[in-house]
């Protein structure tokens, strides 16, 4: 009996111990969110670790210059994975008693908005294992509508609306080049959030803020699966967006910061000011409506590529847009074509292929970054992004392909465009300052920390980055557990019948 109670615990000990370990990973590694300056936003990426196609890819970015295109902002969020469609999304608090919404992170969108109860063809579930939430005025205490005569109301609609008159709700419509929309009314109500309170620490806080109540989507928006959330958290420049908004209100500082994490999920969004690490900031160009820089000139390797100055400005769209809802990275082709053709002449014998029309891959068995040469971009006040070969190459069937896109053969109206996606911004802390309308970028591990300074105290405080467990993450954990479970139980009546 002795020898048979010593067999029969040492593999219970030893189950027991991996249970609780899944256990723990669940638990800790569920929760948390990436910390805002003074506030905390859970950040997810969409698509981490799963397969997307190239055709998929190619409708997602095409999809979204066609929006930028339009003059119109898009709730997109980003991708680190050249062969992956990217979202990346948060977790919020609305109203009060708060409920939970899962919001697509948008740099280009200038509003919030969430899924109104009065909807009726809004998307009631997704495929990425989180339940849909809607917003319904009369759960909250603290909620209210925002009448036609409110300054904001006649700041977002340019003016007075015909027919809209003070003692009614001030409405919204917005409409986005691939023909989806939302529509609705503005609401104002306290967004909830965690106040940053020391390192890796966070305390309870709350702001209130104007955001949509969306009572019609179409398209994509409407539509439920793989592409369902409950609305948007727009980060753009207008006084509309969130980040304006709370800084209105002296909540946080007009400053925000990304590190989008595409391989992990998840990453750093933190609100404020970020005093660690150094980021070289260059100006914002103005009068444009989104985050465009000047762009001075391209390097390949040690060479210096002949361009005019010209080129880095086409048309109305003055400078380079950084973008993180944008896949891809988007040249004009008179710095395509030099740039291509300079990668390419590295390595003479390479078989170049195009797939899906645009798409110039070859096979290759060594290692790309001793093969390749990297890529320098230069912009004004001498900030620098560098591109390595193995971020700007991926694999797609056994084949390197070229992530570089020429601009004037994506886009439907055949015009050039700068625009950078996540094929460069992620793994790069991206500090934007909207209040000196400047922006900046330095390599850097987004699995890390930051650190952020406390503007009513100075203390400066650490920041980590956090990843969204969904519940179909969850779900899978807790069904091996449960299988782990099962087979103690199964065990250990074996051996105590075999006693």
């Amino acid at each position: 009996m002795a020898t048979a109670a010593i067999g029969t615990s040492r593999p219970f000990t030893v189950l027991l111990f991996v249970i609780i370990n899944l256990l723990s990973s669940t638990i800790l590694g569920g929760g948390g969110g990436v910390y805002a300056d003074n506030g905390v936003f859970s950040v997810k990426y969409k698509y981490a670790g799963r397969e997307r196609s190239l055709s998929t890819l190619k409708a997602h970015d095409i999809n979204r210059q066609l929006r930028f295109l339009a003059g119109v902002d898009i709730p997109l969020g980003g991708s680190g994975r050249p062969d992956a469609v990217g979202l990346y999304y948060a977790k919020i608090g609305i109203g009060t008693p708060p409920k939970n919404y899962y919001v697509q992170v948008d740099t280009g969108s200038d509003i919030v908005w969430v899924n109104c109860i009065q909807c009726k063809e809004c998307p009631r579930r997704s495929s990425l294992g989180m339940e849909l939430t809607t917003y319904d005025l009369e759960q909250s205490t603290t909620g209210k509508l925002v009448s036609c005569d409110e300054q904001f109301c006649l700041e977002v609609n340019g003016g007075p609306l015909s027919g809209c008159t003070a003692n009614m709700s001030c409405p919204y419509l917005q409409i986005y080049g691939d023909g989806s929309s939302t529509a609705g009314i503005f609401v104002k109500d306290y967004v909830q959030y965690d106040r940053v309170s020391g390192d890796l620490e966070t305390t309870a806080a709350n702001g209130s803020i104007k955001f949509g109540c969306g009572a019609r989507q179409s398209g994509d928006l409407g539509s439920s699966g793989e592409e369902a959330l409950d609305g948007i958290l727009g980060f753009g420049k207008s006084n509309s967006s969130i980040i304006s908004q709370l800084a209105s209100s002296r909540k946080v500082k007009k400053m925000f910061a990304h590190c989008l994490d595409g391989i992990n999920g998840g990453g750093i969004f933190a609100m404020g000011h970020v005093v660690q690490p150094k980021v070289i900031m260059t100006p914002l160009v103005p009068n444009q409506p989104h985050y465009n820089v000047n762009m001075t000139g391209v390097q390949v390797g040690r060479v210096i590529l002949n361009i005019s100055a010209d080129v880095f400005e086409a048309g109305d769209r003055k400078g380079t847009i950084i973008d993180s809802g944008t896949t891809l990275a988007y040249l004009p082709e008179l710095i395509y074509e030099p740039l291509v053709t300079m990668i390419l002449s590295r390595q003479h014998n390479l078989e170049v292929q195009t797939i899906h029309g645009e798409y110039k891959c070859f096979q290759y068995s060594r290692s790309v970054d001793d093969g390749f040469p990297p890529v320098t971009f230069h912009f004004e006040n001498s900030l620098l992004l560098k591109v390595y070969p193995h971020e700007y190459l991926f694999q797609h069937e056994g084949l390197w392909c070229i992530g570089w896109q020429n601009s004037g053969m994506q886009s439907r109206d055949r015009k050039n465009v700068t625009l950078f996606g996540d094929l460069v911004l992620s793994n790069k802390l991206v500090l934007y300052d909207l209040e000196n309308q400047t922006i900046g970028w330095t390599e850097y591990n987004c699995s890390s920390s930051i650190k952020v300074q406390d503007e009513q105290t100075g203390t400066v405080h650490l920041v980590g980055s956090h990843y969204i467990s969904s519940a179909y993450r969850l779900n899978t954990k807790w069904a091996v557990m449960l299988l782990f479970l099962i087979l103690v139980m199964h065990w250990s009546a074996h051996l105590r019948c075999l006693g």
